[in-house]
């Protein structure tokens, strides 16, 4: 076997996955490594809709918050079993999407950003004012374990088990996605619509079918969410964690499924880092994202890819010095 096959992402990735598996046992750090997988799924749902079909969208955390919800009430309320709940929260999800974005999609830029920030503002007080089902600001309790065959995912290292394999799953089926026909119709229509149309693309369709793709992601991620922390509150899913999961895909890099992991990893990881700083959130990711603007217009991984393409173009000879 070609040794440079070891060094191909997925081998690595999947490598990662067993080694932290079978190395972490700190129920912290487990949990804080599952809630960056679940805001991956997001992200890269997100990323899709964004960076490769170009459409703005300020209100995913809504989706999150209704796959959660769903998944939830149904378990919690009336008994019925995660996985089928999952299924319909997905269900909910996607016919909400398809509602929602036939209208919303004709908008372009900013129209479209503002119409996604009203749907997210609705869905959230709706959220916090069905307090006969969601549990109004209080919460949602009671929210039960997944199990499997029998096995109970009723800790942070199980549920690991669970929620990076299908981050896996997804996240290769995205690349899939990305390097097909749709893939490049998506990439069409993000440079311009009306040259998409030129070349066939049925562009009302495509965004449609995107917007809804990714809000399946993010029901998926929400239910995961729902049955990691056993309960679930409206400010999970307000105005701010949308702006946050911009951010993530901004910072890791636009039109990248690895920028999404590394994005979600970051973000991820540096609340908890500065919690200290908790109340001036809004400004720190605002400050992020204007330096990685600035300086790293193209995110994360490719500014760390054309770092590595500079320092051996210069290593091999392409500039005197």
């Amino acid at each position: 076997m070609n040794p440079r096959q070891f060094l191909n992402p997925w081998v690595l990735f999947g490598a990662a996955v067993l080694l932290t598996a079978a190395a972490l046992h700190n129920d912290y750090y487990l949990t804080l490594i599952n809630f960056i997988g679940i805001h991956t799924l997001l992200v890269v749902g997100l990323n899709l809709l964004m960076g490769y079909a170009g459409q703005i969208s300020l209100g995913h955390a809504a989706f999150f918050g209704l796959g959660a919800y769903t998944s939830g009430i149904l378990t919690a309320t009336y008994g019925v079993d995660p996985w089928l709940a999952m299924l319909a929260g997905m269900l909910v999800c996607g016919l909400t999407a398809f509602l929602i974005g036939v209208p919303a999609l004709k908008l372009r830029g900013y129209y479209l950003a503002m119409a996604t920030l009203g749907f997210g503002i609705i869905l959230y007080i709706v959220f916090n004012e069905a307090e006969s089902w969601t549990g109004g600001p209080s919460g949602l309790t009671g929210i039960p374990d997944l199990s499997l065959f029998g096995f109970k995912l009723d800790t942070p290292k199980r549920l690991f088990l669970l929620i990076w394999p299908v981050l896996g799953g997804i996240m290769a089926l995205s690349a899939n996605l990305v390097d097909s026909r749709t893939g490049r119709a998506l990439r069409a229509l993000h440079e311009g619509e009306a040259a998409a149309q030129s070349l066939g693309v049925n562009t009302s369709r495509l965004k449609l079918m995107i917007f809804v793709w990714s809000a399946l992601y993010a029901s998926l991620a929400g239910s995961l969410y729902a049955h990691t922390l056993n309960f679930i509150a409206a400010a999970s899913f307000g105005f701010m964690f949308s702006i946050k999961l911009v951010t993530m895909v901004v910072l890791g890099g636009m039109a990248s499924i690895w920028g999404s992991f590394l994005g979600a990893a970051v973000l991820t990881v540096l609340p908890e880092m500065l919690t200290m700083f908790h109340d001036y959130e809004v400004i720190i990711f605002g400050v992020i994202l204007m330096v990685v603007m600035i300086f790293l217009p193209r995110g994360l991984v490719r500014g760390i890819m054309d770092l590595w393409e500079f320092r051996r173009y210069k290593k091999e000879g392409g500039i005197i010095g």
